[in-house]
């Protein structure tokens, strides 16, 4: 399963516009993944996912296609709501 990957190289220094927001949108979802696992209630889950997730943004930070930029979004975006979802079941 891949998540969204970084659009641009380590060495680059200058984004264009379209590449800045999709950093952008690629950071928040980062963002918004490790704050759904600190909800996950058994420390070893919890620290399963979040080395799942570090390591799959770090496999895909060359990615540069926009199409497969986009889909990696997608799916971490599908990924993210079923985590949320999970963790709303086991609380109720």
């Amino acid at each position: 399963v891949q998540l969204a990957a970084l659009p641009w190289g380590s060495g680059q220094t200058s984004l264009s516009p379209c590449q800045f927001l999709r950093r952008q949108q690629v950071l928040q979802l980062y963002r918004k993944i490790l704050r759904a696992i600190r909800e996950v209630p058994a420390e070893q889950d919890r620290r399963y996912l979040k080395d799942w997730a570090r390591e799959e943004f770090r496999r895909n930070k060359d990615a540069t296609e926009e199409d497969a930029i986009r889909m990696m979004i997608t799916q971490g975006n599908m990924q993210l709501k079923e985590l949320q979802r999970t963790l709303k079941l086991a609380k109720s």
